[in-house]
């Protein structure tokens, strides 16, 4: 999908770059395939905020789609593309030959009337699902599965490619290189579909006003150093000071901590994104 430029009207409309949707379905989708959406304003079960700048926007229901692609063998044919308020990537529904519809992740490359299937015996075609122990090296795929069974957890966005380098030594595992530059290993069974997905142009999109960013459940974030000093490290001083030290958050820790040490899944990652000034990082 490509972008929409507008005219200089007005001054919110320079440079304003939104995306081009005319190549989807100007109805819904399916009623059947969406629920409720409750807004939470980024609030907990105690009523506390734990994520801050959220609230407003506009209503939205959650699609339901199958990051699965469980219906081996079973042809599925494209009839249409859908806009999803919830995630960048655009929809693309799925009318199978046993009746049933399902929404998938739009890959780049598919158009109304294709064909897709998952299995084992499936083309190397955009679209197509199967275990990636059965993809050759060097295809791009996405939406890929961390466990067998569990559904897409990687390559969900728009405009994301992951890229297949073959099993590692044992055969166990499958190495693949995320956007991001990292490796990682992930077990042969897991699913992964073919091609990088649609929309890819996504990251062009300048909102160019601050009304469509708060239609989008966004509300305005504060400079700590226009706080009082007991609200932001920053916070405090004598007309516009500067901070004079490491830029820290609300919380008082340091910009650009890594915070993560998760033990359960550091084996399966062989080379991180990070490689300096990572201590446990590997090479």
């Amino acid at each position: 999908m490509a972008v929409r430029n507008f005219n200089p009207t007005t001054s919110s409309r320079r440079g304003t770059k939104l995306g081009d949707r005319s190549g989807l379905e100007k109805a819904k989708g399916p009623r059947g395939l969406t629920v409720a959406k409750k807004q939470k304003s980024g609030r907990n079960n105690m009523g506390k905020i734990t994520v801050r700048h959220r609230g407003g926007g506009f209503k939205r229901r959650v699609r339901v789609v199958d990051f699965k692609r469980d219906k081996f063998g079973v042809p599925g044919k494209v009839e249409g593309f859908y806009f999803d308020p919830n995630r960048t990537a655009h929809l693309a529904l799925l009318q199978y030959e046993d009746g049933e519809r399902r929404y998938i992740i739009a890959p780049k490359g598919i158009k109304v009337g294709d064909t897709l299937v998952s299995g084992e015996k499936a083309d190397i075609l955009p679209g197509n699902a199967m275990m990636v122990k059965h993809i050759p090296s060097g295809t791009i795929v996405h939406c890929v599965e961390n466990i067998p069974g569990k559904g897409a957890t990687f390559g969900r966005s728009a405009g994301g490619a992951i890229i297949v380098q073959g099993p590692d030594t044992t055969g166990k595992y499958v190495q693949l290189k995320m956007p991001s530059g990292e490796i990682r290993l992930v077990y042969g069974e897991c699913m992964a579909t073919i091609g990088l997905v649609g929309n890819e142009d996504k990251v062009n999109v300048k909102l160019g006003k601050a009304g469509r960013k708060r239609n989008l459940g966004w509300r305005p974030t504060v400079r700590g150093m226009a706080m009082h000093a007991v609200q932001h490290p920053h916070g405090g001083g004598e007309g516009k000071g500067v901070i004079g030290r490491h830029a820290k958050d609300i919380w008082g820790h340091r910009i650009g901590t890594r915070t993560r040490h998760n033990s359960m899944t550091e084996k399966f990652i062989i080379k991180t994104r990070r490689t300096k000034n990572r201590p446990f990082a590997k090479k």
